[in-house]
């Protein structure tokens, strides 16, 4: 979606308190070119980070909302100050990626996270993989950036993967689902680079949380997961792209529908439409995901 954060929920959480926590993490910066449509030539890119804490986890997402919290604490000031409310949807860039993904150290096992809505609020889904990578560790080297790497190849996800890693970087984790090497993964791409993935920097965070000034301040964390079948999960999220606003459209009268908010463009119905057709338009933005669809397995071969 254009906005991934919905007007209403900026608007009804704008002057709430953001909460504060004691974790540290270091923070691995990769640019991500990746190919959104199957039919087309066109590259995006964006960059994600992997943060790695001192909690046993590490966590990885698109860094793109969490890049512009200064800019938004300074836009909540200006608000408080003034005492008025104001669309801050305008001021926020778009994300690529709405998901994030949590690895428990040392299992190394994979938690897939995505918010939908349950009425106003957003609720967090998600299914749990045991993941063991079939690394092929080859001799060939190289260095990439400041970093002495190794190469390694597997399958994952209906694609052929390359990646180098480095020992220097005593983390055997990487971007995405990715993780097992001797050694943090520095860069990896499938062999038709549909998607790319490249360390660019990392630094130390003190009091740490995943979560963006603006997910925290509104109280749109999403709560605890829901967890669920990866069946079911991709089967619920599918629903909530087809359809954004089916928990919310039973909540509303023709009364609310017309009303407007003060720092708001039209109603509430205008917005909700408007708010619709972004989420739509995000999701319709990307038909070529990592992981490619795997046929269903033939029933009557035993």
């Amino acid at each position: 979606m254009k906005k991934l954060f919905s007007v209403f929920l900026i608007t009804l959480f704008a002057f709430a308190g953001a909460q504060d926590t004691k974790e540290t993490a270091n923070r691995f910066f990769y640019e991500l070119t990746f190919k959104p449509k199957k039919d087309s030539t066109k590259l995006d890119k964006v960059i994600t980070i992997l943060d790695i804490t001192d909690k046993n986890r590490s966590v990885y997402q698109d860094y793109t909302v969490i890049a512009q919290d200064s800019i938004m604490k300074v836009e909540i000031e200006a608000m408080k100050k003034a005492g008025m409310m104001k669309d801050l949807s305008k001021s926020l860039k778009t994300p690529k990626i709405s998901a994030r993904i949590y690895k428990a150290y040392p299992s190394m096992k994979v938690q897939y996270v995505d918010k939908i809505a349950n009425g106003f609020t957003p609720s967090n889904i998600g299914y749990n993989e045991d993941l063991k990578f079939n690394w092929n560790i080859l001799s060939d080297k190289q260095k990439i950036g400041e970093y002495n790497t190794q190469k390694a190849t597997t399958e994952f996800g209906g694609r052929k993967w390359t990646a180098w890693f480095s020992t220097d970087i005593p983390f055997q984790d990487g971007p995405y689902k990715f993780s097992g090497l001797p050694g943090l993964i520095v860069k990896i791409e499938d062999a038709d680079k549909n998607y790319s993935w490249v360390l660019q920097g990392n630094k130390k965070v003190k009091d740490y949380t995943e979560f963006s000034y603006i997910e925290s301040l509104m109280g749109a964390s999403g709560g605890k997961v829901n967890e669920l079948s990866k069946e079911k999960f991709e089967k619920t999220f599918n629903d909530f792209k087809k359809d954004p606003f089916a928990s919310v459209r039973p909540m509303m009268t023709q009364d609310m529908m017309s009303k407007t908010i003060p720092g708001m463009d039209g109603t509430l119905g205008d917005m909700m439409k408007k708010q619709e057709k972004q989420y739509k338009e995000f999701y319709n933005a990307n038909d070529n995901p990592i992981e490619k669809e795997q046929p269903a397995p033939d029933k009557k071969k035993k």
